[in-house]
């Protein structure tokens, strides 16, 4: 089932989640929910936050080559637990704020742990995009938005453009 995605500015976006202590059918339903929401968007990550649900738990999936098998990812309490010195540079969009994009510099290398969808922990150490997508939706637990990361002239722009985007959705 779609789920309707948050548009910033919304005060759920900026909540700390608290931690999924049990990976529960209802909570497999919503990782399932949010991938088809993600992928009908169409997005590469969505934090469950982002369809109103504050709890630790995100999605991803950032193969995008043509005929290369989707790799859908669902990580429940996901944590960064080491990165690299090394940083890259990307252009990063957010589900929250359609059609606004800025360059957000982060740890080119990640390891991340988390526990997957039969309640089992997993560990992986995430290069480029994938590194990039995992930090970011990350950052959504921690109600923490790429504009963040950007001076203060250029956030109030982007939220500007966001209020007046959901007054005219909310006009129809």
């Amino acid at each position: 089932m779609k789920r309707p995605i948050l548009i910033h500015p919304d005060p759920r976006l900026k909540k700390v989640c608290a931690p999924v202590a049990d990976v529960s059918d209802d909570l497999r339903k919503l990782a399932d929910d949010m991938l088809e929401t993600m992928y009908d968007a169409p997005g590469v990550g969505l934090a469950a936050p982002q369809v109103g649900v504050l709890d630790r738990l995100i999605v991803l999936d950032c193969v995008k080559a043509e005929g290369d098998a989707p790799r859908p990812l669902i990580m429940f309490n996901p944590e960064v637990i080491a990165s690299s010195e090394e940083l890259n540079t990307y252009e990063e969009g957010c589900l929250s704020i359609p059609e606004q994009y800025a360059e957000v510099t982060r740890p080119k290398v990640v390891d991340v742990r988390w526990i997957d969808r039969d309640g089992k922990e997993r560990t992986e150490t995430f290069d480029g995009l994938w590194a990039t997508c995992v930090q970011h939706e990350i950052d959504h637990l921690n109600g923490k938005l790429f504009i963040d990361y950007l001076g203060p002239m250029k956030r109030q722009m982007i939220t500007r453009k966001m209020q007046k985007l959901k007054r005219d959705r909310a006009r129809g």
